[in-house]
């Protein structure tokens, strides 16, 4: 075990700047659509059809397309993701007939055992079923108690997870249904940390608050710990002894939605406790600080991930929620510095759609920043080309230059519209529906992914999976219509795209000050890292440049 003393030298200085606003008031009031909005929402929903019907034809009952092959995957064990996870976009764009089909379907799924001899993720099972279950419950108007029943049966299923060792607060990641047993091993934040969200609201539902002392004292724990930068925790958590697992910090894969949960967490509750809220405000005023650089060409704005204290520049499709949820958060803490550094986000991560030549954005990127080398690897002739062109590069060498149908960029571009009214915000989500339905239908009628967003004719990933359809197309139908439909005042949305009723903003989240963890920063070494930690794309060991 190794002791790190904590850096006192960090300048929090971002909570000083505030706006004159009403906290919780995500949304711009007002906001009007123009009259092409009706016409490329038509197209998203004609898009979710098409490839709704090509899981029904090829895949029913199983959990997700092979859009290519014409056939099926049950990464999920088995219990229909796209059905239950597509539940609310259905009911959200008026498909009334799949809708009550996948009600139908629900009341059989047995969750009480998995449909293949595999374990079942928590993170994933709470943010996909659960979730996708309990936003059905409340968006079909709270009538179908059967959803309840469900989201119940397989969380009790889950709630094992925490019953390893005594007095356990963290989660294991994964478990056995056959015999309810955890598999023990170090989990990661985002998993540990994204569950609280959808289980407090089945406590809503059913009366019991065990869902919610769970999930929330796994949040209390990790918030608690001393990490490496204020509010910043790394990826890597060990759940049997309470301790991080390295020191690796990212707002992406590993570590995203447990950052994002801490400021969802208090606008769906409205909890009193400022735990979540200034934990948040301490990670995004660390990450402005220490982790957030411009790129040489384009100063666009992007956040490194930081490696016991050398920065990576290292972007990616995961992390391009943040923009979004910067957003959300600054209008919560009446932040402004925040919303623009959101919105600066959002505009860095869109610059990797508009500079591809499909128009659509690669799973990892990286960017050259004013400070000195640390970790990107030397940049090839053809790579720096693009670079100088576009502000950050892509490779399939070291980095994956694939779309696996991912929403997070479609997703900040949401907030931004809905935050500002700006139309160019419109403007770019229709190049992405154009885009996607260019490139990605199948003649199965399914949507596939790409090996590489530079190049059309690298072929297909076959997979169709359910984020496709929580997800994707949600965003994109959502910025096309009504502003007043699932308005972000209303409703605060899961990790997956679930929206859930908000109760009435507060007059404001958080004390005004980030949150201050007093103490060493503790690390366990010598465990496996979780299988994202530290960012698998990096080359190692890392080249020496020659020049810059």
């Amino acid at each position: 075990m190794v002791q790190f003393s904590r850096p006192l030298k960090l300048v929090l200085a971002v909570s000083a700047c505030v706006v004159p606003a009403l906290a919780g008031q995500v949304q711009l009031s007002n906001l009007q659509l123009p009259p092409s909005a009706a016409v490329t929402q038509a197209t998203v929903k004609e898009m979710f059809v098409d490839s709704y019907n090509a899981y029904r034809t090829y895949a029913w009952g199983h959990d997700d397309l092979l859009p290519v092959s014409a056939s099926f995957t049950d990464g999920r064990n088995g219990w229909g993701a796209s059905i239950v996870d597509g539940m609310a976009t259905m009911y959200i764009m008026g498909l009334d007939d799949f809708f009550n089909e996948a009600l139908n379907f629900t009341q059989f799924i047995n969750f009480n055992e998995s449909q293949v001899v595999e374990t079942v993720s928590i993170f994933e099972t709470s943010i996909r079923y659960v979730g996708g279950l309990l936003s059905a419950y409340e968006l079909s108007g709270k009538q179908h108690q059967i959803l309840v029943d469900k989201a119940k049966e397989v969380a009790d299923k889950m709630a094992y997870a925490w019953q390893t060792f005594p007095g356990q607060t963290i989660p294991f990641g994964e478990i056995w249904f056959s015999d309810n047993t955890a598999v023990v091993d170090t989990s990661n934040i985002a998993e540990a940390g994204t569950l609280d969200i959808e289980w407090s609201r089945l406590s809503l539902y059913t009366g019991n608050d065990t869902y919610t002392k769970l999930t929330e004292g796994s949040v209390r724990a990790i918030a608690n710990l001393v990490t490496p930068l204020p509010g910043l925790a790394p990826q890597g958590i060990d759940p049997s002894s309470n301790t991080f697992v390295g020191d690796y910090l990212t707002w992406g894969g590993g570590s995203d939605s447990y950052f994002e949960y801490l400021i969802k967490y208090p606008r769906v509750t409205n909890t009193d406790d400022n735990l979540f809220a200034d934990t948040w405000h301490a990670a995004v005023d660390s990450s402005i600080s220490a982790m957030a650089r411009k790129s040489t060409v384009g100063n666009y704005t992007y956040i490194a991930d930081w490696d016991e204290g050398e920065l990576i520049h290292v972007g990616s499709h995961l992390e391009c929620f943040h923009g979004g949820n910067w957003i959300f958060g600054g209008h919560l803490l009446n932040n402004q510095t925040i919303i623009d550094y959101g919105l600066e986000l959002v505009a860095a991560c869109w610059n990797t759609y508009a500079s591809t030549s499909t128009g659509i954005g690669p799973e990892v990127f990286y960017f050259l920043a004013n400070d000195q080398w640390n970790g990107n690897g030397v940049p090839s002739k053809d790579e720096l080309t693009f670079y100088n062109e576009h502000g950050f590069w892509i490779t399939g060498k070291i980095s994956p230059s694939d779309y696996i149908l991912r929403p997070e960029v479609l997703e900040s571009n949401f907030y931004a519209w809905r935050s500002t009214g700006d139309t160019k915000y419109l403007d770019r989500a229709a190049s992405a529906v154009e885009s996607l339905k260019k490139y990605l239908p199948q003649p199965s009628g399914g949507y596939a992914g790409l090996n590489d967003v530079d190049n059309p004719s690298a072929g297909f990933i076959d997979d169709q999976e359910s984020f496709w359809f929580a997800e994707v197309l949600k965003y994109l139908y959502l910025t096309f219509d009504d502003p007043e439909h699932i308005s972000l005042n209303d409703y605060v949305l899961n990790t997956e795209g679930q929206p859930f009723e908000a109760p009435a903003a507060k007059d404001v989240y958080g004390s005004g000050q980030p949150a201050i963890v007093l103490g060493q920063f503790v690390s366990k070494t010598g465990l496996p890292l979780p299988a994202i930690s530290p960012n698998k794309y990096l080359p190692s060991p890392l080249p020496t440049p020659t020049s810059s």
